[in-house]
């Protein structure tokens, strides 16, 4: 097809009805576009933030291959199978001693059910035997907090 008008000019002429059809479908458009800004700026977060977390892990790699890794773990890791016999059966031991009977068999949530039930006399007494004997810490934290509160509720 043979047209007098130069392509440049035609290609304009589109422009404007193309224009013209995005215009008349503004007003149903205007609906979504917080959601669509919403989702775009959603999206280039998560791509910035892929891209810094591989920068990261590129920056770990050079970074490791420039510094020798410790052969052994820090002072304050030390597991089971890395204590002396005699301390592994020391952290074991369940001693028929205890302060309050059958005190060696409760479980973290066991304890926490008895505690208000518990003198202060008893519990200072459970966090002793507690130390020197299996010294976990999440008794060792529930004991001592219970005793806390039991003196400053005297105390008060």
């Amino acid at each position: 097809m043979n047209n007098p008008i130069p392509t440049p000019l035609r290609a304009v002429a589109g422009l404007a009805a193309a224009t013209i059809d995005e215009a008349r479908r503004l007003p149903t458009r205007l609906v979504g576009l917080p959601v669509l800004a919403v989702s775009t700026a959603l999206q280039t977060s998560l791509k910035v933030q892929q891209h810094y977390a591989d920068l990261v892990i590129r920056g770990d790699a050079l970074l490791a291959q420039l510094r020798p890794e410790p052969d052994k773990a820090p002072a304050w890791a030390q597991f089971d199978d890395e204590l002396p016999d005699e301390d592994v059966e020391r952290a074991y031991q369940a001693d028929s001693d205890a302060p309050v009977a059958g005190y060696d068999e409760l479980t973290v949530s066991q304890l926490r059910g008895r505690l208000r039930q518990l003198s202060e006399a008893e519990l200072d007494s459970l966090l002793e035997y507690e130390q020197a004997t299996l010294a976990r810490a999440p008794y060792l934290t529930m004991l001592s907090n219970r005793l806390h509160t039991v003196r400053h509720d005297a105390a008060s």
